[in-house]
């Protein structure tokens, strides 16, 4: 509390007054005890009190409406009367109420010099910790997406508000000219190696395969993803349609294999690649596949034969039907980038880029990493 009240302090004493709050509401409300209140009303509240000139920006709540506001809840009058009164919308008043104390404890004084403080400019950055910054900057080198290195700070440092940042403010200190908190070049990290976040749809191919079973046939257990060992597949495809890399994707953990494909990706390539991949699973962990239409897929039977796992078709033209593959691999091409010749990727480069993955939080896992959760269910069936 400050020893001398102001000048504004008083003038705003006495227009409360005027209105009709009792003193004791007022000191309340200014922060002040009975007796300085009282000395202010009856005194010559201009002399010695230096004066505080800020004033709110246009369409921004007044001291005279945070003033009414008060007096209103003192009346025990709704939000909505009140936002009547002043001819403001209900929820101005309410986030104006809800963000300085509440009904029973608003405070008229606070919420001005709360919104005063708001106003200031230049604001302190908020990536201004040296060792926030030093963490996100190494999570986004791993190609962690700024919602998924927003979250984890929280889970790795509960306790240290000074190691929590808004994925927003990740964005803006990325994409914000002049910010200077990361460096610019780290934009290349995320996954759309854009400067500005937008829909991009995806072309999907189709085509027709004999003796298919389509996904309306797979087992309900995998709809719900309750039941791990069921996997989405596809190819990703490097310039010209010349060389690809394969993704199984496993649908309860979003577990990731990239199957190797130096001599080319037609069927027969891609099923050897598929059933080598297969092999290094425990058998209750490899229930079935769901691909697409394309024909990398032709000798499914074969593959169903060979390894007890079937196959099952998406319909034409509906990627969403295979979401947790699609969505990783728009996470693989910030390792692999389209329009790029995907053979110069050897089986250890894969595997590298497997891990990265494979150790990446993510949000639908409440950003546990899929090995931490592919772990849990490897553990029960142990």
């Amino acid at each position: 509390m400050a020893r001398h009240m102001t000048r504004e302090q008083k003038q705003t004493a006495c227009r409360l007054d005027a209105k009709g709050l009792s003193h004791k509401e007022i000191a309340r409300d200014l922060n002040y005890s009975l007796h300085a209140i009282e000395v202010a009303l009856l005194g010559d509240y201009r002399r010695n009190a230096p004066a505080d000139e800020w004033t709110p920006a246009p369409g921004r709540l007044s001291a005279d409406e945070r003033e009414e506001i008060l007096v209103g809840l003192s009346r025990g009058e709704s939000m909505s009367s009140i936002a009547r009164g002043l001819g403001r919308a209900p929820s101005t008043v309410t986030r104006e109420v809800a963000a300085n104390g509440g009904p029973r404890h608003y405070g008229a004084w606070k919420g001005r010099c709360r919104a005063r403080a708001s106003s200031l400019r230049p604001k302190t950055a908020k990536l201004d910790h040296p060792a926030l910054v030093q963490q996100v900057t190494a999570w986004l080198e791993e190609l962690w997406s700024p919602e998924e290195i927003a979250v984890r700070l929280r889970i790795v440092f509960p306790d240290d508000p000074m190691m929590h940042v808004s994925h927003e403010t990740i964005y803006q200190s990325l994409f914000v000219q002049g910010r200077g908190e990361l460096r610019r070049e780290l934009t290349r990290c995320l996954r759309s190696g854009r400067t500005a976040r937008r829909h991009q749809g995806r072309a999907v191919r189709g085509a027709r395969i004999t003796d298919m079973v389509m996904l309306s046939e797979r087992p309900a257990e995998a709809d719900d993803r309750a039941v791990p060992g069921h996997w989405e597949g596809d190819l990703i495809v490097g310039s010209n349609s010349r060389s690809a890399v394969g993704t199984l994707v496993e649908r309860s953990t979003r577990l990731v294999l990239l199957l190797h494909l130096p001599n080319g990706h037609d069927a027969k390539n891609v099923e050897v690649a598929m059933r080598k991949a297969i092999a290094t699973l425990p058998s209750e962990l490899a229930r079935s596949v769901t691909w697409d239409q394309g024909t990398e897929m032709a000798t499914h039977a074969s593959f169903t034969v060979a390894t007890g796992v079937p196959v099952y078709f998406c319909d034409p033209h509906s990627p969403w039907q295979r979401g947790s593959n699609e969505n990783t691999n728009g996470l693989l091409r910030q390792y692999m980038p389209k329009y790029t010749d995907l053979s110069t990727h050897t089986a250890r480069d894969l595997a590298r880029i497997q891990r990265s993955l494979n150790g990446r939080p993510r949000k639908t896992l409440g950003y546990m990493t899929p090995l931490e959760k592919f772990a849990e269910f490897v553990a029960l069936t142990a």
